[in-house]
């Protein structure tokens, strides 16, 4: 399965859109941040004649603009020097700014002992088996980016089922069991059923979900690959046990559904008696538009997915590059909302993964002191907090929840910072 990456990624740029200024911003901006683009992706999804500007090129591609003019110059001129240590030192602080592990990730929401594992709500447990830790192909805007950098201080994995199921054992509680990454779908069907047999076993797991863009990226992966066949049967066994398989589908993009490959992987696994759920951020470049995403639903409501979320960017990685105000967010979700029937209105958003759970944004209200976002609690470290309200002023730069303000005290149990006093507010 051909993918492009580093220098090849930079030369294919420069190949297919014919300008080498792209292929140059290209192999700078891939020194800090990962790329991986697959040939499906390449021949089947990019227009290369709309490049740079095309949104599907947007998605996957590096662009100068993914770092700060003083940034950029600086990886710039490190790689000119042909000094293995400055520019390793460049790269590093980079990368350090740019937020690595977002929301508590690491010091919140990994058990004592369990590298790897991740147990944020207390129904569910997310896995990152070793061998998933990579993608068919990266998301240029990609949260997770650190495990792609080659960093093992950075890079969440568990080598083996050991670490899962001695976790479940201590942790009646949980009933859904997440395997993530990176793309569990790269792996070899023996090394993932590793993972899901023992699952099996386990009354208390009642749903397995696997977070996967293979059917964008790598359709043939249930399809044409030496063990496509397998796989389906591990997703027919898991369902025919009782429990639900979640397929959460990563789909940014109408465009990444509309090859016939990806089609036909569809239909092959909604015959497993797997559930297709989608979801995926409101990007600038990419699908800030409702038009985008009420096209986006539909057709995957044709197709038998059921929309799932539509999450804000979180605050990493190139976010200013791709990151929206909420305010934009909470416009384009509603007005995608209004364009299409009760049935493709399944997408939750705009949510935002935050340290304390998972925010939408309910809508704006207009109280006496002002307009006011309203947020609400989806999901919860603290499961009194689920279903919680709060009101935060309505900034219109604001682009995630720590540069929320609250309006008063009450508010603070969902939203950091400050609350206002009346002189305070802007109407």
């Amino acid at each position: 399965m051909t993918s492009f990456t580093g220098q090849r990624l930079a030369g294919l740029i420069a190949e297919r859109t014919g300008q080498p200024s792209l292929g140059h911003d290209a192999a700078v901006v891939g020194r800090v941040l990962p790329f991986k683009v697959s040939a499906h992706v390449a021949d089947e999804l990019v227009d290369w004649s709309r490049a740079p500007d095309d949104p599907l090129y947007r998605l996957v591609m590096p662009h100068r603009d993914m770092l700060a003019p003083a940034d950029f110059a600086a990886v710039e001129a490190a790689l000119r020097s042909g000094d293995r240590v400055r520019l390793r030192l460049v790269v590093d602080g980079l990368r350090e700014r740019l937020n690595p592990h977002p929301g508590g990730q690491l010091h919140l929401n990994v058990p004592e002992g369990g590298w790897g594992l991740q147990h944020k709500y207390p129904e569910t447990l997310l896995v990152f088996p070793r061998q998933g830790q990579t993608c068919h192909g990266y998301c240029a805007y990609c949260f997770r980016w650190p495990q792609f950098t080659g960093d093992p201080a950075r890079r969440q994995a568990v080598d083996g089922p050991g670490a899962m199921t001695g976790h479940l054992a201590r942790h009646p509680e949980v009933t859904d069991v997440l395997l993530t990454g990176g793309d569990p779908l790269v792996m070899r069907t023996e090394l993932l059923d590793a993972y899901v047999a023992p699952l099996l076993d386990l009354p208390q797991v009642r749903t397995v979900r696997i977070g996967t863009k293979a059917v964008s990226f790598q359709p043939e992966r249930f399809l044409t690959a030496p063990d496509a066949d397998d796989l389906l049967r591990l997703f027919e066994r898991v369902v025919a046990s009782g429990r639900h398989l979640a397929l959460m589908l990563h789909v940014s993009h109408p465009r990444e559904l509309h090859p016939e490959p990806a089609r036909r992987a569809l239909r092959r696994l909604r015959g497993t008696g797997a559930v297709l759920r989608t979801q995926a951020p409101v990007v600038r470049h990419v699908n800030d538009d409702a038009g985008v995403w009420a096209a986006m639903w539909q057709e995957q409501v044709e197709l038998g997915l059921v929309p799932y979320y539509m999450f804000v960017e979180r605050d990493t990685g190139p976010r200013r590059y791709f990151g929206l105000p909420l305010a934009r967010a909470l416009a384009v979700h509603a007005d995608a909302t209004r364009r299409v029937s009760g049935l493709a209105r399944t997408a939750r958003g705009p949510v935002m993964s935050t340290e304390l759970g998972k925010l939408v944004l309910d809508g704006i209200a207009h109280l006496p002191e002002g307009p006011a976002f309203t947020l609400r609690a989806l999901q919860a470290r603290d499961p009194a907090l689920v279903g919680t309200l709060a009101h935060a002023r309505l900034d219109p730069a604001a682009q995630w929840w720590d540069e929320l303000v609250p309006y008063g005290p009450r508010d603070q149990a969902l939203i950091p910072g400050k609350p206002l006093t009346l002189e305070g507010v802007v109407g």
